[in-house]
C-alpha cells in the first residue's frame, strides 16, 4: 500500500510536468505592414515638388492664376465655418487652396484657444502633420497687408513665422481666425489678412469658449477638415 503510494504520487509529478505552460497573451496589436501605415499618412494629391525658399513664390504665382477657387469649409464637431478669401492676397490665397486641395489640413487641430481673441489651428506638432509638413516643403510667405483689409472680428489671418524673420514672413501651414468682438486691429502692421467668415461664427465663437490649459491648448483636441466649396 505504501509503495503504491509512492508510485502514485511519482505518476502526478510526472504528469504535471508534460502538461504545456501557459502562455501570457499579448494585448498589443499586430503591427501593419509599414506600406499601409504609410498609405494612411498620405495626402489627397501628391505636391506638385517640394517648395523651399526660391521656387515657392514661383510656383504660387502660378498655380493662384490657374487655380482661382476662394470659398473654403472649415469642418468641426462644432460646427462648419465657411470662409471668403480675397482675391487682392493672391499668395495667400493661393497658398491656402493649394494646401486644402493637398489635404494638409485635414485632421489636424485648433490647437491654441485664446478666449475674446483668436483661434488658431493647422500647424500642431503632432507627428502626423509633421510628416505632412515635410513631404510639402519649408518656405514662408511674405507680408500682404497693404490691400486695405483690416483684422476685424471673423477675418482669417496668418501668423509669422517663429523663427529668426525680421521681415515678419508668414508660417504658410498655420491660420488663425480673429474671435475678438471689436475687432483686433493691433494686429494690421505686422500680419496678412487674407479673408473673412461667411458663415459659422458662432462655431467660432464656441470654439473660442473651450477650456484651455496654461499654454492656450484645449483641454480636448478640436479637429478639423477643410474643403473647397463653391
Amino acid at each position: 500500500m505504501k509503495k503504491l503510494s509512492i508510485l502514485s504520487i511519482v505518476l502526478m509529478i510526472l504528469a504535471s510536468c508534460t502538461e504545456p505552460p501557459k502562455k501570457i497573451k499579448s494585448t498589443t496589436k499586430k503591427a501593419e505592414p509599414k506600406q499601409k501605415v504609410v498609405k494612411k499618412e498620405l495626402l489627397l494629391e501628391e505636391p506638385a515638388f517640394y517648395l523651399d525658399e526660391k521656387t515657392a513664390i514661383p510656383f504660387l504665382f502660378e498655380y493662384q492664376q490657374k487655380n482661382k477657387e476662394n470659398k473654403v469649409r472649415i469642418s468641426t464637431t462644432y460646427g462648419d465655418i465657411d470662409l471668403l478669401l480675397f482675391d487682392n492676397t493672391p499668395y495667400h490665397r493661393a497658398n491656402f487652396i493649394y494646401l486644402t486641395k493637398l489635404g494638409y489640413f485635414n485632421d489636424t487641430f485648433f490647437h491654441r484657444v485664446v478666449p475674446d481673441f483668436v483661434i488658431q489651428g493647422g500647424n500642431s506638432d503632432h507627428p502626423k502633420t509633421w510628416r505632412k509638413r515635410r513631404k510639402i516643403g519649408r518656405y514662408l510667405l511674405p507680408q500682404d497687408n497693404d490691400k486695405g483689409h483690416k483684422h476685424d472680428r471673423g477675418v482669417i489671418s496668418i501668423p509669422s513665422s517663429e523663427e529668426d524673420n525680421p521681415h515678419k514672413l508668414a508660417s504658410p501651414f498655420e491660420f488663425f481666425i480673429v474671435q475678438q468682438k471689436g475687432g483686433a486691429y493691433h494686429l494690421d502692421e505686422d500680419f496678412t489678412p487674407f479673408g473673412k467668415v461667411i458663415n459659422g461664427m458662432d462655431v467660432v465663437d464656441k470654439i473660442c469658449a473651450q477650456p484651455i490649459d496654461g499654454r492656450e491648448n484645449p483641454i480636448q483636441n478640436i479637429k478639423m477638415k477643410i474643403k473647397i466649396i463653391d
